[in-house]
């Protein structure tokens, strides 16, 4: 095979990889929006839940992989807080697992803000309802949303070419 061709199948491995994480990525905002307009605790966990599926899938596109395993974090840790809402020991166990993970994957500091967002959505989550878990739920959404910029999620629909 002429290296020419393996540049071109690299090339375009790599647009089709970040036009899927681009896709996982509406999906996952498509999601949050539905989950914060809920006024129930019940349907935003569960919308979060979903939108976490399409996070961590997202960022595996992208080869965010502390940002992908705490998205498959956050899932586990939505099914805790429904199950154990202001539970300490399952927060500690997060927190913990979370840890973890971010030790074990932590690639440069563009990993600190999905560690940001992973710390306050646990805290928002367990300990607080309502607005106070919301605000907190904000808060993680706008480190998530920084962690997004680092991992190439915004603004690359330009760089593609379509040909």
């Amino acid at each position: 095979m002429p290296i020419s061709s393996v540049f071109f199948y690299e090339s375009r491995f790599e647009s089709y990889s970040t036009v899927a994480g681009q896709f996982f990525g509406l999906v996952s905002l498509a999601l949050c929006v539905w989950a914060f307009s809920s006024k129930q605790d019940d349907r935003l966990l569960m919308l979060l839940l979903s939108a976490n599926v399409a996070f961590a899938l997202q960022f595996m596109f992208f080869e965010s992989w502390t940002a992908a395993a705490l998205s498959l974090l956050v899932i586990a840790r939505i099914a805790l807080a429904r199950r154990y809402p202001g539970s300490k020991v399952a927060m500690a166990i997060v927190l913990a697992a979370s840890g973890v993970a971010s030790v074990l994957t932590w690639q440069s500091w563009a990993d600190l803000p999905a560690i940001v967002a992973m710390v306050l959505g646990t805290l928002g989550m367990f300990l607080l309802r309502g607005i106070p878990m919301r605000v907190f739920l904000g808060l993680a959404a706008l480190a998530r949303t920084l962690s997004h910029v680092l991992a190439g999620s915004v603004g690359q629909w330009p760089k593609y070419s379509w040909s």
